[in-house]
């Protein structure tokens, strides 16, 4: 790997393809990258590794902005052909995904770790062969009463959680932003410290 990384990052957005998943909390990832492009107004292209991506800037880092386009529990596959495209050392990629363990609203950044039952990031970890690649962690809490967490993440969010879910998402992008331009540690006592 010495030698092959770009000093690029790549941002991923996981989700599932399709109108019927759009709103849905598994979706989270792909509203948080869709922000980001726009933000940046980087045009997400369709890409030989079954997956829309984009080249942007955050400060002086350069950064392919990328969004899966196979469902959820085969994300590793594109995600590994990005990283290898771009030529990404591992440790400079950023997963976005929903999670359950955090209460809605709330985002939390890590490196590594288990997959917690989320099918995307084990299929991630598989793929590039490492647990050690960064996560923003959007919150959706847990279930009510004894829902199926699979359907759970299925569902379209609340009529009062859509009303936050801008803010919401918003607050997500600058944790990635934050991620890439402060480092780890700085994003965390920004981020953690808010609900």
């Amino acid at each position: 790997m010495a030698g092959e990384d770009s000093g690029a990052w790549l941002v991923i957005g996981l989700g599932n393809p399709g109108a019927e998943y759009a709103g849905t909390r598994h979706n989270a990832g792909y509203l948080v990258l869709d922000a980001l492009a726009e933000r940046h107004g980087a045009r997400l292209r369709s890409h030989k590794a079954r997956a829309d991506a984009a080249q942007t800037r955050l400060g002086p880092a350069s950064v392919v902005l990328g969004r899966t386009r196979s469902y959820m529990n085969v994300s590793g596959p594109p995600v590994a052909s990005l990283r290898a495209f771009f030529k990404v050392d591992p440790s400079r990629v950023i997963v976005v995904h929903d999670e359950l363990d955090i209460p809605f609203g709330a985002v939390r950044l890590k490196r590594g770790g288990g997959d917690n039952g989320h099918n995307g990031l084990r299929s991630i970890t598989s793929s590039l062969g490492t647990r050690e690649y960064l996560r923003v962690r959007f919150g959706i809490g847990r279930p009510p009463g004894r829902m199926d967490p699979a359907d759970f993440v299925l569902r379209d969010f609340a009529p009062a959680e859509r009303k936050e879910l801008p803010f919401l998402v918003d607050r997500a992008a600058d944790a990635v932003e934050a991620l890439v331009t402060e480092g780890l540690e700085p994003a965390q006592n920004r981020f953690h410290a808010l609900v």
